[in-house]
Protein backbone atom coordinates (compact mmCIF):
# COMPACT_ATOMS: atom_id res chain seq x y z
CA UNK A 1 0.00 0.00 0.00
CA UNK A 2 2.91 2.19 0.34
CA UNK A 3 4.04 2.26 -2.53
CA UNK A 4 0.72 3.26 -3.87
CA UNK A 5 0.44 6.35 -2.02
CA UNK A 6 3.82 7.77 -3.73
CA UNK A 7 3.30 5.77 -7.89
CA UNK A 8 0.15 7.98 -8.63
CA UNK A 9 2.82 10.89 -8.84
CA UNK A 10 4.94 9.27 -11.44
CA UNK A 11 2.77 9.12 -14.23
CA UNK A 12 4.53 11.63 -17.34
CA UNK A 13 3.96 11.68 -20.96
CA UNK A 14 6.83 14.11 -21.15
CA UNK A 15 10.15 12.58 -21.91
CA UNK A 16 11.51 10.70 -18.89
CA UNK A 17 14.75 9.80 -17.18
CA UNK A 18 14.82 6.29 -19.17
CA UNK A 19 16.20 7.98 -22.13
CA UNK A 20 19.44 9.01 -19.81
CA UNK A 21 19.19 6.17 -17.29
CA UNK A 22 17.58 2.90 -16.43
CA UNK A 23 15.60 3.69 -13.33
CA UNK A 24 13.35 1.87 -12.61
CA UNK A 25 9.72 2.35 -11.09
CA UNK A 26 10.80 0.85 -7.84
CA UNK A 27 14.37 3.06 -7.10
CA UNK A 28 12.04 6.35 -8.25
CA UNK A 29 9.73 5.43 -5.93
CA UNK A 30 12.63 4.83 -3.19
CA UNK A 31 13.88 8.37 -4.38
CA UNK A 32 10.50 9.67 -3.96
CA UNK A 33 10.21 8.10 -0.32
CA UNK A 34 13.24 9.71 0.15
CA UNK A 35 12.75 13.23 -1.34
CA UNK A 36 9.14 13.07 1.14
CA UNK A 37 11.17 11.62 4.40
CA UNK A 38 14.18 14.87 3.76
CA UNK A 39 10.83 17.26 2.83
CA UNK A 40 9.24 16.18 6.79
CA UNK A 41 12.40 16.78 8.18
CA UNK A 42 12.63 19.86 7.59
CA UNK A 43 8.86 20.64 8.20
CA UNK A 44 8.68 21.93 4.72
CA UNK A 45 4.57 22.35 4.68
CA UNK A 46 4.53 24.85 7.86
CA UNK A 47 7.35 26.41 8.34
CA UNK A 48 9.81 27.09 5.75
CA UNK A 49 12.62 29.79 6.12
CA UNK A 50 14.81 30.53 3.81
CA UNK A 51 17.86 29.23 5.29
CA UNK A 52 16.16 26.09 6.01
CA UNK A 53 14.96 25.79 2.56
CA UNK A 54 18.39 26.33 1.62
CA UNK A 55 19.72 23.26 3.81
CA UNK A 56 16.95 21.20 2.57
CA UNK A 57 17.94 21.61 -0.87
CA UNK A 58 21.23 20.81 -0.02
CA UNK A 59 20.35 17.62 1.59
CA UNK A 60 18.21 16.49 -1.06
CA UNK A 61 21.00 16.45 -3.65
CA UNK A 62 22.68 17.96 -7.02
CA UNK A 63 19.01 17.97 -8.71
CA UNK A 64 17.22 20.28 -5.70
CA UNK A 65 20.94 22.14 -5.24
CA UNK A 66 20.63 23.20 -9.28
CA UNK A 67 16.99 23.71 -9.16
CA UNK A 68 17.59 26.47 -6.10
CA UNK A 69 20.56 27.69 -8.22
CA UNK A 70 17.58 28.46 -10.83
CA UNK A 71 15.49 29.77 -8.32
CA UNK A 72 18.07 32.36 -7.07
CA UNK A 73 17.79 34.15 -9.93
CA UNK A 74 13.85 33.91 -9.95
CA UNK A 75 12.36 36.46 -7.71
CA UNK A 76 9.33 36.79 -9.67
CA UNK A 77 8.68 33.39 -8.39
CA UNK A 78 9.92 33.84 -4.32
CA UNK A 79 10.61 36.41 -2.04
CA UNK A 80 13.95 38.20 -2.42
CA UNK A 81 15.06 36.88 0.77
CA UNK A 82 14.93 33.34 -0.50
CA UNK A 83 16.40 34.37 -3.27
CA UNK A 84 19.31 35.92 -1.37
CA UNK A 85 19.90 32.72 0.57
CA UNK A 86 19.40 30.15 -2.51
CA UNK A 87 21.85 31.99 -4.08
CA UNK A 88 24.68 30.68 -1.54
CA UNK A 89 23.81 27.54 -3.47
CA UNK A 90 26.86 28.50 -5.43
CA UNK A 91 28.86 27.58 -2.63
CA UNK A 92 31.47 24.64 -3.09
CA UNK A 93 29.82 21.11 -2.22
CA UNK A 94 31.87 18.23 0.38
CA UNK A 95 34.45 17.42 -2.14
CA UNK A 96 33.95 13.45 -3.50
CA UNK A 97 37.37 11.22 -1.98
CA UNK A 98 40.19 11.27 -4.55
CA UNK A 99 39.83 7.62 -4.91
CA UNK A 100 36.56 7.74 -6.77
CA UNK A 101 37.65 11.06 -8.88
CA UNK A 102 41.37 8.38 -10.22
CA UNK A 103 38.92 5.28 -10.83
CA UNK A 104 36.59 7.55 -12.41
CA UNK A 105 39.78 9.11 -14.88
CA UNK A 106 40.78 5.50 -14.99
CA UNK A 107 37.29 4.06 -16.63
CA UNK A 108 36.44 7.03 -18.44
CA UNK A 109 40.06 6.72 -20.43
CA UNK A 110 39.97 3.01 -20.26
CA UNK A 111 43.45 3.00 -19.20
CA UNK A 112 45.71 3.80 -16.33
CA UNK A 113 45.55 7.70 -14.90
CA UNK A 114 49.38 7.82 -15.06
CA UNK A 115 49.18 6.76 -18.97
CA UNK A 116 47.57 10.49 -19.04
CA UNK A 117 48.97 12.36 -16.15
CA UNK A 118 52.34 12.57 -14.41
CA UNK A 119 50.27 14.13 -10.98
CA UNK A 120 47.24 15.04 -9.96
CA UNK A 121 46.58 16.99 -7.26
CA UNK A 122 44.80 15.02 -4.46
CA UNK A 123 42.99 18.73 -3.20
CA UNK A 124 40.36 19.82 -5.94
CA UNK A 125 40.20 23.74 -7.07
CA UNK A 126 36.96 23.55 -6.52
CA UNK A 127 33.57 20.87 -6.01
CA UNK A 128 30.33 21.49 -6.52
CA UNK A 129 27.11 19.17 -6.81
CA UNK A 130 27.78 18.24 -10.01
CA UNK A 131 31.40 17.91 -10.51
CA UNK A 132 34.78 18.65 -9.43
CA UNK A 133 37.97 20.15 -10.38
CA UNK A 134 42.02 19.27 -10.23
CA UNK A 135 45.22 20.54 -11.09
CA UNK A 136 46.77 17.89 -13.25
CA UNK A 137 50.33 17.54 -15.16
CA UNK A 138 50.63 16.02 -18.78
CA UNK A 139 53.34 13.85 -19.77
CA UNK A 140 54.83 16.57 -21.25
CA UNK A 141 55.05 18.97 -18.44
CA UNK A 142 51.67 21.04 -19.56
CA UNK A 143 49.24 22.11 -16.75
CA UNK A 144 45.77 21.16 -17.17
CA UNK A 145 42.28 21.29 -14.81
CA UNK A 146 40.49 18.58 -14.88
CA UNK A 147 36.45 18.24 -14.38
CA UNK A 148 35.37 15.10 -12.75
CA UNK A 149 31.39 14.09 -12.70
CA UNK A 150 30.33 12.83 -9.83
CA UNK A 151 29.55 8.79 -10.45
CA UNK A 152 25.83 8.82 -10.81
CA UNK A 153 25.09 11.86 -10.79
CA UNK A 154 23.34 12.06 -14.29
CA UNK A 155 21.49 9.39 -13.71
CA UNK A 156 20.15 10.66 -10.05
CA UNK A 157 19.22 14.12 -11.58
CA UNK A 158 17.24 12.47 -14.44
CA UNK A 159 15.45 10.17 -11.91
CA UNK A 160 14.59 13.70 -9.81
CA UNK A 161 13.88 15.74 -11.95
CA UNK A 162 11.03 13.32 -13.87
CA UNK A 163 10.01 13.17 -10.34
CA UNK A 164 9.71 16.62 -9.95
CA UNK A 165 7.77 16.53 -13.29
CA UNK A 166 5.46 14.33 -12.30
CA UNK A 167 4.63 16.18 -9.30
CA UNK A 168 4.16 19.12 -11.59
CA UNK A 169 2.12 17.81 -13.70
CA UNK A 170 -0.37 16.53 -10.45
CA UNK A 171 -0.43 19.79 -8.28
CA UNK A 172 -0.95 21.86 -12.02
CA UNK A 173 -4.36 19.28 -12.30
CA UNK A 174 -5.12 20.37 -8.63
CA UNK A 175 -4.37 23.84 -9.02
CA UNK A 176 -5.74 24.15 -12.35
CA UNK A 177 -5.94 28.11 -13.29
CA UNK A 178 -5.00 29.16 -9.94
CA UNK A 179 -1.70 28.33 -9.72
CA UNK A 180 0.59 31.16 -9.65
CA UNK A 181 4.24 30.29 -10.04
CA UNK A 182 5.36 28.77 -13.05
CA UNK A 183 6.57 25.51 -11.90
CA UNK A 184 6.45 23.93 -15.44
CA UNK A 185 8.81 26.35 -16.43
CA UNK A 186 11.25 25.49 -13.94
CA UNK A 187 11.12 22.23 -14.62
CA UNK A 188 11.97 22.64 -17.90
CA UNK A 189 14.77 25.23 -17.38
CA UNK A 190 16.02 22.68 -15.35
CA UNK A 191 15.62 19.77 -17.51
CA UNK A 192 17.52 22.16 -20.32
CA UNK A 193 20.45 22.64 -18.07
CA UNK A 194 20.76 19.42 -16.51
CA UNK A 195 21.21 18.06 -20.48
CA UNK A 196 23.65 20.29 -21.20
CA UNK A 197 25.31 20.22 -18.11
CA UNK A 198 25.53 16.73 -17.55
CA UNK A 199 27.33 16.32 -21.22
CA UNK A 200 31.06 17.19 -20.99
CA UNK A 201 31.10 16.85 -24.39
CA UNK A 202 29.33 19.35 -24.99
CA UNK A 203 31.17 21.86 -22.33
CA UNK A 204 34.07 20.80 -24.51
CA UNK A 205 32.58 22.21 -27.48
CA UNK A 206 31.44 25.15 -26.24
CA UNK A 207 34.85 25.90 -24.87
CA UNK A 208 36.37 25.07 -28.36
CA UNK A 209 33.59 27.33 -30.24
CA UNK A 210 34.47 30.13 -27.55
CA UNK A 211 37.86 29.96 -27.65
CA UNK A 212 37.69 30.83 -31.40
CA UNK A 213 35.31 33.12 -31.22
CA UNK A 214 37.80 35.26 -28.33
CA UNK A 215 40.33 35.46 -30.88
CA UNK A 216 40.05 38.61 -32.38
CA UNK A 217 39.92 40.02 -28.36
CA UNK A 218 43.25 41.11 -26.25
CA UNK A 219 41.10 41.56 -23.09
CA UNK A 220 38.94 38.28 -23.07
CA UNK A 221 39.79 34.35 -23.25
CA UNK A 222 38.83 30.91 -21.75
CA UNK A 223 40.23 27.67 -21.23
CA UNK A 224 41.16 25.50 -24.45
CA UNK A 225 40.08 21.70 -24.32
CA UNK A 226 42.04 18.63 -24.99
CA UNK A 227 39.46 17.25 -26.82
CA UNK A 228 41.65 13.98 -27.25
CA UNK A 229 41.17 13.95 -23.18
CA UNK A 230 37.75 14.77 -22.89
CA UNK A 231 34.62 12.28 -22.03
CA UNK A 232 30.84 12.70 -21.66
CA UNK A 233 32.27 12.89 -18.02
CA UNK A 234 34.98 14.22 -18.11
CA UNK A 235 36.59 17.63 -19.02
CA UNK A 236 40.18 18.44 -19.70
CA UNK A 237 41.67 22.09 -19.85
CA UNK A 238 43.97 24.70 -19.96
CA UNK A 239 44.66 25.25 -15.77
CA UNK A 240 44.55 29.25 -15.68
CA UNK A 241 45.54 30.56 -12.54
CA UNK A 242 44.06 34.32 -11.75
CA UNK A 243 41.96 36.45 -9.25
CA UNK A 244 38.55 35.84 -9.00
CA UNK A 245 36.28 38.98 -9.58
CA UNK A 246 34.90 38.32 -6.06
CA UNK A 247 38.20 39.76 -4.49
CA UNK A 248 37.84 43.18 -5.66
CA UNK A 249 40.43 44.31 -3.20
CA UNK A 250 43.13 41.83 -4.57
CA UNK A 251 42.65 42.97 -8.00
CA UNK A 252 43.44 46.47 -7.06
CA UNK A 253 46.62 45.24 -5.23
CA UNK A 254 47.54 43.94 -8.35
CA UNK A 255 47.17 46.85 -10.06
CA UNK A 256 43.65 46.35 -11.80
CA UNK A 257 41.26 48.97 -12.56
CA UNK A 258 37.84 47.78 -11.73
CA UNK A 259 35.47 50.21 -13.94
CA UNK A 260 37.97 49.00 -17.11
CA UNK A 261 37.25 45.74 -16.21
CA UNK A 262 33.62 46.23 -15.68
CA UNK A 263 33.10 48.16 -19.05
CA UNK A 264 34.68 45.97 -20.96
CA UNK A 265 33.28 42.36 -19.39
CA UNK A 266 30.04 44.62 -20.24
CA UNK A 267 30.99 45.18 -23.15
CA UNK A 268 32.26 41.87 -24.48
CA UNK A 269 28.71 40.18 -23.41
CA UNK A 270 27.02 42.23 -25.18
CA UNK A 271 29.11 41.50 -28.40
CA UNK A 272 27.89 37.42 -27.27
CA UNK A 273 24.42 38.39 -27.04
CA UNK A 274 23.56 40.72 -29.66
CA UNK A 275 26.45 40.30 -32.11
CA UNK A 276 27.17 36.64 -32.11
CA UNK A 277 24.43 35.26 -30.50
CA UNK A 278 26.95 32.51 -28.58
CA UNK A 279 26.80 33.48 -24.76
CA UNK A 280 27.98 32.45 -21.30
CA UNK A 281 24.17 31.62 -19.87
CA UNK A 282 25.45 31.78 -15.75
CA UNK A 283 28.32 34.99 -15.66
CA UNK A 284 28.23 34.99 -11.74
CA UNK A 285 31.50 35.57 -9.73
CA UNK A 286 32.62 32.47 -9.45
CA UNK A 287 32.66 31.72 -13.32
CA UNK A 288 34.86 35.23 -13.85
CA UNK A 289 38.33 35.62 -13.39
CA UNK A 290 41.43 37.50 -14.10
CA UNK A 291 44.82 36.59 -15.47
CA UNK A 292 47.27 38.43 -17.20
CA UNK A 293 45.75 41.31 -17.57
CA UNK A 294 42.71 39.02 -19.38
CA UNK A 295 39.13 38.47 -18.46
CA UNK A 296 38.73 34.78 -18.54
CA UNK A 297 35.29 33.04 -18.27
CA UNK A 298 35.25 29.72 -17.03
CA UNK A 299 32.39 26.63 -17.05
CA UNK A 300 31.06 26.91 -19.91
CA UNK A 301 28.49 23.87 -19.45
CA UNK A 302 25.98 26.25 -20.05
CA UNK A 303 25.60 28.91 -23.10
CA UNK A 304 23.27 30.16 -24.99
CA UNK A 305 22.25 30.94 -28.55
CA UNK A 306 19.97 33.44 -30.40
CA UNK A 307 18.76 33.05 -34.13
CA UNK A 308 19.39 36.52 -36.12
CA UNK A 309 15.49 37.58 -35.49
CA UNK A 310 15.96 37.31 -31.89
CA UNK A 311 19.09 39.41 -31.86
CA UNK A 312 17.43 42.21 -33.46
CA UNK A 313 14.25 42.03 -31.58
CA UNK A 314 16.48 42.59 -28.54
CA UNK A 315 18.68 45.05 -29.70
CA UNK A 316 15.62 47.07 -30.25
CA UNK A 317 14.22 46.47 -26.37
CA UNK A 318 17.70 47.25 -24.74
CA UNK A 319 17.90 50.51 -26.77
CA UNK A 320 14.56 51.24 -26.31
CA UNK A 321 15.55 50.73 -22.29
CA UNK A 322 18.21 52.51 -22.82
CA UNK A 323 16.90 56.13 -24.23
CA UNK A 324 13.38 55.73 -22.62
CA UNK A 325 11.58 55.10 -26.30
CA UNK A 326 8.13 53.65 -24.49
CA UNK A 327 6.40 52.90 -27.84
CA UNK A 328 9.53 51.25 -29.57
CA UNK A 329 9.85 49.11 -26.34
CA UNK A 330 6.23 48.56 -26.29
CA UNK A 331 6.22 46.88 -29.55
CA UNK A 332 9.43 44.47 -29.09
CA UNK A 333 7.31 43.05 -26.29
CA UNK A 334 4.95 43.02 -28.33
CA UNK A 335 6.85 41.18 -31.43
CA UNK A 336 9.19 38.88 -28.81
CA UNK A 337 5.95 37.36 -27.46
CA UNK A 338 3.85 36.96 -30.77
CA UNK A 339 1.08 39.00 -29.16
CA UNK A 340 0.03 40.18 -32.06
CA UNK A 341 -3.06 37.02 -31.68
CA UNK A 342 -4.25 38.22 -28.99
CA UNK A 343 -7.89 39.30 -29.36
CA UNK A 344 -8.32 43.31 -29.41
CA UNK A 345 -9.64 43.19 -25.84
CA UNK A 346 -6.49 41.54 -24.37
CA UNK A 347 -4.26 43.86 -26.70
CA UNK A 348 -5.77 46.48 -25.06
CA UNK A 349 -5.29 45.25 -21.01
CA UNK A 350 -1.81 44.34 -22.21
CA UNK A 351 -1.04 48.16 -23.66
CA UNK A 352 -2.59 49.38 -20.67
CA UNK A 353 -0.11 47.28 -18.52
CA UNK A 354 2.95 48.34 -20.23
CA UNK A 355 2.61 51.55 -20.42
CA UNK A 356 2.29 51.23 -16.37
CA UNK A 357 5.73 49.83 -16.13
CA UNK A 358 6.87 52.23 -18.45
CA UNK A 359 5.77 54.84 -16.23
CA UNK A 360 7.20 53.00 -13.20
CA UNK A 361 10.54 52.38 -14.65
CA UNK A 362 10.73 54.82 -17.73
CA UNK A 363 11.63 57.67 -16.33
CA UNK A 364 14.18 56.34 -14.41
CA UNK A 365 18.11 57.23 -14.87
CA UNK A 366 19.94 54.60 -16.45
CA UNK A 367 22.22 54.56 -13.07
CA UNK A 368 19.24 54.24 -10.83
CA UNK A 369 16.96 51.68 -13.21
CA UNK A 370 16.82 48.58 -10.89
CA UNK A 371 17.49 45.57 -13.94
CA UNK A 372 16.14 42.97 -11.78
CA UNK A 373 12.87 44.96 -10.53
CA UNK A 374 12.33 45.91 -14.13
CA UNK A 375 13.13 42.68 -15.92
CA UNK A 376 10.89 40.86 -13.47
CA UNK A 377 7.89 43.23 -13.68
CA UNK A 378 7.87 42.35 -17.40
CA UNK A 379 7.89 38.64 -16.54
CA UNK A 380 5.33 38.97 -14.54
CA UNK A 381 3.16 41.14 -17.18
CA UNK A 382 3.54 38.32 -19.72
CA UNK A 383 2.90 35.46 -17.31
CA UNK A 384 -0.57 37.23 -16.35
CA UNK A 385 -1.64 37.35 -20.33
CA UNK A 386 -0.26 34.05 -20.82
CA UNK A 387 1.93 35.24 -23.52
CA UNK A 388 5.53 32.87 -24.32
CA UNK A 389 9.37 34.45 -24.06
CA UNK A 390 11.16 31.99 -25.83
CA UNK A 391 13.97 30.01 -23.45
CA UNK A 392 16.44 31.71 -24.89
CA UNK A 393 15.18 35.16 -23.95
CA UNK A 394 15.02 34.42 -20.10
CA UNK A 395 17.69 33.14 -20.38
CA UNK A 396 19.61 36.08 -21.30
CA UNK A 397 17.68 38.13 -18.53
CA UNK A 398 19.39 36.05 -15.87
CA UNK A 399 22.35 37.18 -17.45
CA UNK A 400 22.02 40.37 -17.31
CA UNK A 401 20.90 40.52 -13.53
CA UNK A 402 23.45 38.54 -13.06
CA UNK A 403 26.33 41.15 -14.20
CA UNK A 404 24.22 43.46 -13.02
CA UNK A 405 24.66 41.99 -9.60
CA UNK A 406 28.75 41.30 -10.19
CA UNK A 407 29.09 45.13 -11.22
CA UNK A 408 27.05 46.85 -8.24
CA UNK A 409 28.81 43.93 -6.03
CA UNK A 410 32.27 44.32 -6.76
CA UNK A 411 33.00 46.15 -10.43
CA UNK A 412 31.29 49.48 -9.28
CA UNK A 413 31.45 52.55 -11.35
CA UNK A 414 30.57 50.61 -14.33
CA UNK A 415 26.71 51.34 -15.67
CA UNK A 416 25.50 48.07 -17.43
CA UNK A 417 22.75 49.64 -19.83
CA UNK A 418 25.37 52.91 -20.52
CA UNK A 419 27.85 50.06 -21.92
CA UNK A 420 25.27 48.62 -24.04
CA UNK A 421 24.07 51.71 -25.41
CA UNK A 422 27.19 52.64 -26.68
CA UNK A 423 28.11 49.16 -27.61
CA UNK A 424 25.21 49.52 -30.27
CA UNK A 425 25.88 53.00 -30.80
CA UNK A 426 29.98 51.76 -32.05
CA UNK A 427 29.18 48.08 -33.43
CA UNK A 428 26.00 49.32 -35.46
CA UNK A 429 27.38 51.32 -38.66
CA UNK A 430 25.13 52.82 -41.14
CA UNK A 431 24.74 49.78 -43.50
CA UNK A 432 24.02 47.35 -40.79
CA UNK A 433 21.56 49.86 -39.41
CA UNK A 434 19.93 49.69 -42.95
CA UNK A 435 19.62 45.93 -42.85
CA UNK A 436 18.15 45.35 -39.24
CA UNK A 437 15.67 48.14 -39.88
CA UNK A 438 14.57 46.48 -42.90
CA UNK A 439 14.30 43.41 -41.15
CA UNK A 440 12.32 44.89 -38.48
CA UNK A 441 10.03 46.68 -41.07
CA UNK A 442 9.56 43.05 -42.85
CA UNK A 443 8.54 41.27 -39.08
CA UNK A 444 6.12 44.58 -38.25
CA UNK A 445 5.04 44.22 -41.77
CA UNK A 446 3.96 40.29 -41.34
CA UNK A 447 2.33 41.32 -38.32
CA UNK A 448 0.09 44.19 -39.66
CA UNK A 449 -0.58 42.04 -42.58
CA UNK A 450 -2.43 39.68 -39.87
CA UNK A 451 -3.96 42.31 -38.86
CA UNK A 452 -5.32 43.68 -41.44
CA UNK A 453 -6.52 39.85 -42.77
CA UNK A 454 -8.13 39.50 -39.08
CA UNK A 455 -9.71 42.88 -39.97
CA UNK A 456 -11.23 41.84 -43.17
CA UNK A 457 -11.94 38.15 -41.80
CA UNK A 458 -14.15 39.96 -39.49
CA UNK A 459 -15.91 42.52 -42.26
CA UNK A 460 -16.11 39.29 -44.36
CA UNK A 461 -18.28 37.93 -41.18
CA UNK A 462 -20.50 40.60 -40.62
CA UNK A 463 -21.01 40.71 -44.46
CA UNK A 464 -22.45 36.93 -44.09
CA UNK A 465 -24.29 38.28 -41.19
CA UNK A 466 -25.90 40.82 -43.25
CA UNK A 467 -26.85 38.55 -46.80
CA UNK A 468 -28.26 36.02 -43.55
CA UNK A 469 -30.58 38.35 -42.00
CA UNK A 470 -28.63 38.68 -38.79
CA UNK A 471 -27.09 41.57 -39.17
CA UNK A 472 -29.34 45.05 -39.86
CA UNK A 473 -27.54 48.27 -40.92
CA UNK A 474 -29.69 51.20 -41.60
CA UNK A 475 -28.12 53.34 -43.88
CA UNK A 476 -29.06 56.89 -44.35
CA UNK A 477 -27.58 58.79 -47.84
CA UNK A 478 -28.09 62.73 -47.51
CA UNK A 479 -27.82 64.98 -50.42
CA UNK A 480 -25.43 63.33 -52.83
CA UNK A 481 -23.07 60.19 -53.21
CA UNK A 482 -20.28 61.71 -51.60
CA UNK A 483 -20.06 59.10 -48.75
CA UNK A 484 -20.29 56.38 -51.18
CA UNK A 485 -17.34 57.67 -53.05
CA UNK A 486 -15.51 58.12 -49.86
CA UNK A 487 -16.09 54.39 -48.49
CA UNK A 488 -15.20 54.01 -52.20
CA UNK A 489 -12.07 55.22 -52.37
CA UNK A 490 -10.89 54.17 -48.52
CA UNK A 491 -11.42 50.28 -49.75
CA UNK A 492 -8.96 51.38 -52.65
CA UNK A 493 -6.56 52.36 -50.37
CA UNK A 494 -6.69 49.45 -47.74
CA UNK A 495 -6.33 47.24 -51.18
CA UNK A 496 -3.38 49.58 -52.11
CA UNK A 497 -2.41 49.39 -48.67
CA UNK A 498 -1.95 45.39 -48.56
CA UNK A 499 -0.08 45.02 -51.76
CA UNK A 500 2.60 47.30 -49.89
CA UNK A 501 2.95 45.74 -47.10
CA UNK A 502 2.89 42.34 -49.42
CA UNK A 503 5.40 43.71 -51.16
CA UNK A 504 7.52 44.69 -48.35
CA UNK A 505 7.26 41.49 -46.45
CA UNK A 506 8.24 39.60 -49.90
CA UNK A 507 11.61 41.92 -50.37
CA UNK A 508 12.73 41.19 -46.70
CA UNK A 509 12.12 37.41 -47.22
CA UNK A 510 14.21 37.62 -50.22
CA UNK A 511 16.43 40.15 -48.35
CA UNK A 512 17.46 36.98 -45.90
CA UNK A 513 17.53 34.51 -48.40
CA UNK A 514 20.39 36.32 -50.05
CA UNK A 515 19.22 35.52 -53.46
CA UNK A 516 22.13 37.10 -55.68
CA UNK A 517 22.73 38.85 -57.75
CA UNK A 518 23.36 41.79 -55.38
CA UNK A 519 22.99 45.61 -55.54
CA UNK A 520 24.33 47.56 -52.58
CA UNK A 521 24.28 44.04 -50.63
CA UNK A 522 20.58 43.99 -51.55
CA UNK A 523 19.12 40.78 -54.06
CA UNK A 524 17.94 42.78 -57.38
CA UNK A 525 14.45 41.51 -56.53
CA UNK A 526 14.13 42.67 -53.24
CA UNK A 527 15.47 46.32 -54.05
CA UNK A 528 12.81 45.94 -56.70
CA UNK A 529 10.06 45.17 -54.56
CA UNK A 530 10.93 47.60 -52.11
CA UNK A 531 11.52 50.58 -54.48
CA UNK A 532 8.25 49.86 -55.99
CA UNK A 533 6.56 49.51 -52.20
CA UNK A 534 8.12 52.92 -51.43
CA UNK A 535 6.56 54.33 -54.66
CA UNK A 536 3.38 52.93 -54.12
CA UNK A 537 3.57 54.48 -50.52
CA UNK A 538 4.20 58.07 -51.39
CA UNK A 539 1.57 57.63 -53.81
CA UNK A 540 -1.28 56.51 -51.13
CA UNK A 541 0.29 59.43 -48.64
CA UNK A 542 -0.38 62.20 -51.69
CA UNK A 543 -3.72 60.95 -52.58
CA UNK A 544 -4.66 61.04 -49.22
CA UNK A 545 -3.35 64.70 -49.26
CA UNK A 546 -5.22 65.30 -52.36
CA UNK A 547 -8.45 63.95 -51.53
CA UNK A 548 -8.45 66.11 -48.12
CA UNK A 549 -7.67 68.80 -50.08
CA UNK A 550 -10.30 68.82 -52.06
CA UNK A 551 -12.80 68.17 -49.33
CA UNK A 552 -11.60 71.17 -47.56
CA UNK A 553 -11.72 73.30 -50.61
CA UNK A 554 -15.48 71.88 -51.44
CA UNK A 555 -16.25 73.07 -47.99
CA UNK A 556 -15.50 76.15 -48.24
CA UNK A 557 -17.38 76.53 -50.99
CA UNK A 558 -20.44 75.30 -50.13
Amino acid sequence: MADSKYSRFLKTDAPSAESYTHATRRSKLARLKEIVHIAWQYDAARDMTPRKMRLMLEALGPSFVKAGQILSMRSEILPEEYCRELAKLRADADPMPFQTVLDTLNHEFGRPVSEVFSSIDPTPLGSASLAQVHRATLLDGTQVAVKVQRPGVRETMARDIDIMRSVVKRIKRVAQNNQIIDLDGVVQELWDSFRAETDFLTEAQNLKDFKAFCEPYAYITCPSPYMELCTPHVVTMDYIEGISIAHPEQLVAAGYDLEEIGTKLVDNYATQVLDTGFFHADPHPGNIIISDGKIVLIDLGLMGRLTPRLRNQLTGMLMAVAEHDTHRLMNGLLLLTDAHRMSSSETSALLKEIDTIIDEYGTVDLQDLNLNEFVNALFHLCARFKLEVPGSVTMIARGLVTLEGVLDEFLPNANMLEIIRAHIAKTTPVKETAKKELGTLGTEGIHALHSTLKLLSEANEATHMLTRGELKANVEVVGSQDPIRQLSAMVDRLTMALIVVGLYVGSSIVYYAGIKPLVFGIPIIGLMGYVVAFVLSVWIVIDIFVQNYRLKKAGKEE
